[in-house]
């Protein structure tokens, strides 16, 4: 017995089950404008003793 492939149509209704169906597509008028920010730092500015920051042990 030779196992025959699914069809399109079962291949698509599977997907469906599995993921269900897309969001609906964000309209251009209900986009926002992004700002880029300043990159976070690896330790505060007034580090009290730096040493602190030496976390290797």
């Amino acid at each position: 017995m030779v196992e025959q492939p699914f069809t399109e149509d079962e291949y698509a209704f599977l997907r469906h089950i599995r993921f269900g169906e897309l969001p609906p597509a964000v309209r251009p008028d209900e986009r926002v404008a992004l700002t880029e920010t300043d990159p976070g730092r690896d330790r505060p500015e007034k580090a009290e003793d730096p040493v602190r920051w030496n976390v290797q042990g």
